[in-house]
């Protein structure tokens, strides 16, 4: 299965492919539950109108996701913004990438910066590096990620944990 995660932004938005490893098959790396497949940024000119930036991502998000056909998308909860004007930015933004995997068909899941953190360093306050970081160990990534491109991959990571968490309960039960 892959999973798409993606970090809306109105000039940075960042994606990030993963691919959740069958349990039943032996990697080539001992143990390891995900593979990295793609991650990238897409940035829109900061000088053009909003309205313009939302269809560049549309349409680079119609792109990505052609491209790499995920089976799920991830992506951020709206959160706490500093004003109303970055938050109302924030929701259209986050509008696109919905439309985007639904205009696809693709089940789109949303977690909380604090979910993300919480799953993928295990401590819902850590910074930015301290994700960067962890995602570079998790998947045995050896480039340097933009933050973007890591928060992305993190809310693939989280979805990808809270998917199989579910599936052990079910089987447990």
């Amino acid at each position: 299965m892959k999973v798409l995660g993606i970090d809306p932004g109105s000039i940075y938005c960042g994606y990030g492919l993963i691919r959740i490893l069958d349990s039943n098959l032996k990697s080539e790396i001992k143990n390891q539950q995900y593979k990295y497949l793609s991650s990238g940024r897409i940035v829109m000119p900061a000088a053009k109108p909003l309205c313009i930036r939302l269809r560049e991502l549309f349409t680079s998000l119609m792109d990505v996701i052609g491209e790499y056909e995920p089976d799920e998308v991830a992506t951020e909860k709206i959160f706490f913004a500093k004003g109303i004007k970055a938050a109302l930015t924030m929701g259209h933004t986050r509008g696109v990438v919905l439309l985007a995997a639904t205009m696809r068909d693709i089940p789109i899941y949303e977690y909380s910066a604090l979910e993300v953190k919480k799953a993928v360093v295990g401590y819902g306050r850590a910074d930015k590096n301290q994700v960067q970081k962890m995602v570079g160990e998790i998947l045995k990534i050896n480039h340097t990620l933009s933050s973007d491109s890591a928060d992305a991959l993190a809310l693939a990571l989280c979805h990808a944990n809270i998917k199989k968490m579910k599936l052990k309960a079910e089987k447990g039960s």
